[in-house]
This record gives C-alpha cells, sequence and structure tokens, in this order.
C-alpha cells in the first residue's frame, strides 16, 4: 500500500492462531483467582485488560493494580505452560511469514504490534510461534483497557524505536475484527483487515476496513 512506513500488527487471528490454549489460560487464571472461569468471554479485538475488568465486576471484586496483576500472573503461568505442552493446535496463519520477511528486508518500513494482549501474553506467543525477531516494540492490553486509545501509544513508541515521527497517514493496522478496524480509524490510520478470525470479509467490509483479503498469502503490495 502507497505510502506506508509503520506497519502495526494485531496478533490473535492475524497473526497466530493458538488454537485456544490462549483463551483456556484466561479460563484457568479465572478458576486460580475467582474460584469459577466466569462470564462467557468474547476475545475478538478486545484487550486483556477489559477483559479482567469484566471479571472482576462479575465476581465483585473492586479494580486495583494487585488485583490486575494477581489474575495476570496465573494467567502468564498458564498461557506459557498451555503453548509448550496443552497439545493446542496451534499455528502462524497463511502468509504471515512471508510478509514479515519481506517488510524486513524494506528499510524504510517500520513494524510493531497493536495488539489487546498484555505485553508478557504477545511476548510468549510471538516467541513461542519463532516471530518475536520482527517486533521490538508495540501497544499492548496492559496500556489501555479501551483499544482505541491504543493507536496513539503506538505512535509515540514507534517514534522512539526508530528515531523519527510516524503520523497516522503513513500507518497500517492490521487486524482481524471490527475493533481493529475501530482502533486504526480512531488513530486516523487505515486498516488493511485479513478474514483469518472469526469474522468474514462481507462482514469486515462492512465494518469500514480500508481494503479486506481472505488471508495474508493474498496481499499485493
Amino acid at each position: 500500500m502507497d505510502g506506508i512506513n509503520l506497519w502495526l500488527f494485531d496478533i490473535d487471528g492475524t497473526l497466530v492462531d493458538t488454537g485456544g490454549a490462549g483463551l483456556r489460560a484466561l479460563k484457568e487464571a479465572a478458576v486460580e483467582r475467582f474460584g469459577a472461569e466466569g462470564p462467557e468471554l468474547d476475545l475478538a479485538g478486545s484487550t486483556d485488560s477489559g477483559i479482567v475488568a469484566n471479571m472482576l465486576e462479575h465476581f465483585g471484586y473492586s479494580e486495583s493494580l494487585e488485583e490486575y496483576e494477581k489474575f495476570f500472573g496465573f494467567y502468564l503461568e498458564r498461557l506459557e505452560w498451555n503453548l509448550a505442552n496443552g497439545g493446542f493446535d496451534g499455528q502462524v496463519l497463511p502468509g504471515v511469514t512471508d510478509l514479515l520477511d519481506e517488510l524486513a528486508d524494506d528499510f524504510e518500513v517500520t513494524v510493531g504490534l497493536l495488539t489487546g494482549n498484555i505485553a508478557g501474553g504477545a511476548a510468549a506467543k510471538m516467541q513461542h510461534y519463532g516471530l518475536d525477531h520482527h517486533f521490538d516494540f508495540g501497544a499492548y492490553g496492559c496500556d489501555h483497557a479501551d483499544r482505541n486509545l491504543l493507536g496513539p501509544v503506538a505512535l509515540e513508541r514507534a517514534s522512539e524505536y526508530a528515531g523519527r515521527n510516524f503520523s497516522p497517514e503513513e500507518t497500517l493496522v492490521i487486524g482481524d475484527t471490527p475493533k481493529d478496524i475501530k482502533c486504526a480509524h480512531a488513530m486516523g490510520a487505515r486498516c488493511l483487515a485479513v478474514a483469518t478470525g472469526r469474522f468474514s470479509a462481507e462482514e469486515l467490509r462492512q465494518a469500514g476496513a480500508d481494503r479486506v483479503i481472505e488471508r495474508l498469502t493474498d496481499f499485493t503490495q
């Protein structure tokens, strides 16, 4: 896409599919912390902080940094175990490796993460699937519970990393949910939506994506 110098990738459903390892880790952490799995979880585009806020409300706990830290401590322990030993049928999604390798060869392009995962969860997933060397910075679900507030964080961190400022107009968000699209547009960026998650290409078009493809193997500049 012409004029795009900053590429910000979502993780789940866009770069990788953990096969349920992440969802299971959230439920296991809830059982460990609260004694039950709690409400049904809608993970599509949600932030981890937002998910935990809903759990705290459901179980009658007040929000505090201590509560978040306790929950995420359990969560990261279970996530790392599930990825390594849980037998979940996870994978790097089609076209991801080739696109990231192509972008890495372009000295004018900077690549980062824009994800609802907390930083530790993002690191665990990227390391497990061998993609961590592509991502040196990101904006995460521990930065804000509201995904629409993560864009400016990503721009600031990209600027610090690259030693230059990036405008929203030269930024592309790559994601698989309507929430990714809203996040991109909230920061004034464009969104490339990929139908490798739970939403169809038509649903992503209706949500206002600037461009929609079935999978990243279909991407052409």
